[in-house]
């Protein structure tokens, strides 16, 4: 198999396992891979650690670098008054090149969390029975399966063909180090194999609250579900969709705002997510502070990330949703001085968390990876495109639309207007969840352009329905090729 070939993760490799997680298990002491799985805790400890990369201190991918690394580059966000990182505002303004820091990040990041799950693969595998407890072992090895598949998903749809890392680093040969790219297809493939292998994964309801926020068999499916409708393979998307929805045993909570309630963190719609806990030494969720307001007296908030609202995003919301009041905040009382200030416009709310005013660094809201809503979504976008807009495809869509309030699609659509429907409403349910960007993207350059262009960002091309392989990789590896859309301008 081809091997990653930073020499950096060689280093990395003896930080697998041992990060703090905010998963109930906890690491037990520094050591080397070798030594580190030796019985069932380490083992456990080992794959906890490994979540942490999803969204550990600092921007990491899913504390910040999503938005900062990818949905800048969209028609609903840009970057706010506070965002002074030259980076962070050039994929605003869609001027971004291969020298930016934020590609490097995502790759970089991606590609250590993929070491450790596969380092996780490789020991875990290894330990005997009397090291392990069968049933556990399995389960630990498609997590692990489960995480290096999210973060291969992410990596093909950002940079196209990749590096296709299914082993740990064992030397720093030139074979080793210096690797070419696998195609889509390939990494496609390997996703598909993993998250197969994920599906005999516990259901959901099988864990006890100590470990709520692993990977599950509704997770697996449901990630596989959203593979086949990016690929356009539509049966297998409906299918796996089909199956979350009549076996999984998930369902909407009944109200929009639950699905941000710290209360019901893992509850009933949500199927996977990134995890934070503020005031417990732990990292709270980012994107609370990032889009809070800075000038309200006591609030204290960065005001990095904001509403492009030539994009029309808060115009599209009917007068009666109920996620517009918990999506956005037009104005807010200070904690200080009990003073009602109103916004210049919108700013985004979702994750501004009441328990911790005024240090919204510490905000316990849970980012939602993947949730019951899109399931709904990708059924009726499937269905549709197998059979037209069909009563499955029209009940699916309308469950999230009577949840939020507005009215339901009825049976006078066509299949394309439909289509638009779907993503409008993908739009709407999932602002500020790392989804906007996939979703222009999967539709093509054409797609991506007009809808960028006519939110007033004109330096959209067709290449930035892909990011740059960032030159800091393609100066370590002369094996590494540049995407073939950001050879030229």
């Amino acid at each position: 198999m081809k091997k990653i070939y930073r020499p950096i993760a060689v280093l990395l490799i003896l930080l697998t396992g041992i990060s703090c997680s905010k998963l109930t298990e906890k690491p037990e002491s520094t050591l080397v891979s070798e030594q580190f799985y030796l019985n069932q805790g380490q083992a456990v400890a080992a794959v906890t650690g490994t979540y942490r990369k999803l969204y550990e201190t600092g921007q990491s991918l899913y504390n910040s670098l999503f938005q900062i690394g990818v949905e800048m580059a969209t028609d609903d966000y840009e970057a706010g008054p506070r965002a002074r990182n030259a980076h962070v505002r050039a994929l605003s303004n869609l001027t971004h090149d291969a020298s930016n820091d934020r590609m490097e990040q995502l790759w970089k990041q991606s590609y250590d969390a993929i070491n450790a799950s596969n380092l996780n693969i490789v020991n875990i595998e290894k330990m005997t029975v009397d090291q392990i407890d069968a049933a556990i072992q399995t389960r630990l090895i498609n997590e692990a399966k489960f995480l290096r598949a999210l973060h291969y998903f992410n990596l093909v749809r950002w940079f196209g063909p990749v590096p296709l890392v299914t082993r740990p680093i064992e030397s720093l040969s030139t074979q080793e180090l210096y690797v070419t790219k696998a195609s889509e297809d390939e990494v496609y493939a390997q996703i598909t194999n993993d998250l197969k292998a994920a599906s005999n994964l516990p259901n959901y309801k099988n864990y006890t609250d100590a470990d709520k926020g692993r990977a599950t068999s509704g997770a697996a499916k449901s990630l596989l579900a959203k593979v086949y409708l990016t690929r356009e393979d539509w049966t297998n998307a409906k299918l796996l969709a089909k199956e979350v929805f009549d076996k999984e045993g998930y369902a909407l909570f009944s109200n929009f705002s639950d699905v941000f309630d710290i209360e019901k963190k893992n509850g009933v719609e949500h199927i996977f997510s990134a995890q934070f806990k503020g005031n417990s030494g732990y990292q709270g969720n980012s994107l609370a502070s990032r889009s809070a307001p800075a000038d309200i007296p006591g609030i204290n908030g960065d005001y990095a990330d904001a509403l492009h609202v030539e994009g029309g995003l808060y115009k599209s919301f009917a007068a009666t949703d109920k996620r517009l009041s918990v999506t956005f905040t037009n104005g807010m009382t200070s904690p200080t001085d009990g003073k009602y200030y109103a916004l210049a416009k919108p700013q985004f709310n979702k994750y501004y968390d009441e328990t911790v005013v005024g240090n919204q660094s510490q905000s316990s809201k849970n980012t939602p990876i993947i949730r019951y809503a899109e399931v709904l979504l990708i059924l009726a976008e499937a269905e549709n495109e197998l059979n037209g807009p069909t009563q499955v495809a029209r009940d699916a869509i309308n469950a999230v639309r009577l949840r939020a309030g507005v009215a339901p699609v009825l049976d006078t659509e066509n299949k394309d207007s439909f289509r638009e429907l779907v993503f409008e409403e993908r739009r709407k349910e999932l602002v500020y969840e790392y989804q906007r960007w996939f979703d222009l993207a999967r539709r093509g350059s054409a797609y991506y352009v007009t809808k960028l262009k006519a939110a007033g960002k004109t330096n959209a091309a067709a290449r930035h329905i892909h990011f740059p392989t960032p030159q800091r990789e393609l100066n370590l590896n002369p094996n590494l090729e540049q995407h073939p859309d950001w050879l030229t301008k």
